[in-house]
């Protein structure tokens, strides 16, 4: 007889809603390892930009999937993949649980359903698109987008140029838009049995957080981070360099803009960024949403689980 896939727990929620502190505290709880689900704390010296655990937090559980790449190193959803399960093959291996803890939605969905296989990007491709946003202004591909392929653009945000840019990759290079590769795909790969929980603190709560950590992170030395970051060499135009915090902090020290505005503008973009986050996981089948406050019931989900 086949072997049952193995176990693991996810504890995913949007940016400021409690999972590093209750991921520790589950973990510590059930004899897991975490392995990290965060596209910017992968990534060696942005530490205070990205929330990263302290090495204090570290010590308690081991993590896995932070500090695995320098700034200016690429790092794909297939990389994430591949690197992840290896990790929780490794923690399998050492009789302990996986618990994936972290905020992007994508490298979950890939991490429990696998990766769509697309295409490589063509250099020459993405030259094109951009010089037609170029030259059309702002929104340009995202209102062409959201004509041939409405549920890309809905997913993908006016915002994401990368990925605008990247769906009309896609379609010249397979005849199909996006949306249809992926909804055939489904991320039907199923490696593991999983619980999947997501936490969902009220929205002023939530923003009540969202507000503290700018704060904390400014007094905590992020400016100081991005100036490091910028004696290293990495340009400000790097992708995780154009994450949250880490591009205001650059305004900033550039003269753009004041260390008040920024700080507004900081809260206000990653409010939006929660609510998108939000809105992803609450889309994910069998997604099962917790009260923050409640630990003790979502422990009692996981001993449901592990049990069954």
């Amino acid at each position: 007889m086949k072997d049952r896939p193995p176990k693991i727990v996810v504890l995913a929620g949007p940016t400021a809603s409690g999972k590093t502190e209750i991921g520790i505290r589950l973990a510590e709880a059930i004899n897991a390892e975490i392995v990290s689900a965060d596209s910017i704390q992968l990534y060696r010296y942005m530490d205070v930009g990205s929330a990263k655990p302290s090495p204090e937090e570290r010590a308690r559980i081991r993590h896995h999937m932070i500090d695995i790449r320098n700034p200016d190193e690429d790092f794909s959803a297939g990389d994430y993949v591949r690197e992840a399960r290896q990790c929780i093959r490794n923690i399998l291996e050492r009789g302990k649980l996986p618990l994936v803890v972290g905020g992007t939605g994508l490298y979950i969905r890939c991490l429990l359903g696998g990766i769509l296989e697309l295409p490589p990007s063509q250099p020459a491709l993405r030259r094109k698109y951009l010089e037609e946003e170029e030259k059309g202004g702002p929104g340009t591909l995202f209102g062409k987008l959201a004509e041939l392929d409405p549920p890309s653009a809905v997913r993908t945000g006016p915002e994401n140029i990368s990925r605008i840019v990247r769906a009309f990759e896609v379609m010249e290079l397979t005849g199909k838009r996006m949306s249809e590769l992926m909804l055939n795909h489904s991320f039907q790969d199923q490696p593991y049995r999983y619980l999947f929980l997501c936490l969902s603190p009220s929205r002023d709560k939530l923003y009540e957080r969202i507000d503290v950590r700018v704060d904390s992170m400014i007094k905590g030395g992020l400016l100081d981070e991005v100036a490091m970051l910028q004696r290293r060499g990495y340009s400000r135009d790097l992708k995780p360099m154009q994450s949250l915090g880490y591009r205001h902090a650059a305004m900033i020290l550039a003269g753009e803009t004041t260390v008040e505005e920024a700080i507004r503008l900081m809260k206000r973009d990653t409010r939006r960024y929660a609510k998108r986050q939000g809105t992803w996981f609450r889309s994910e089948p069998e997604v099962l949403l917790c009260d923050p406050d409640e630990i003790d019931g979502i422990g009692l989900k996981i001993d449901d689980f592990l049990g069954g």
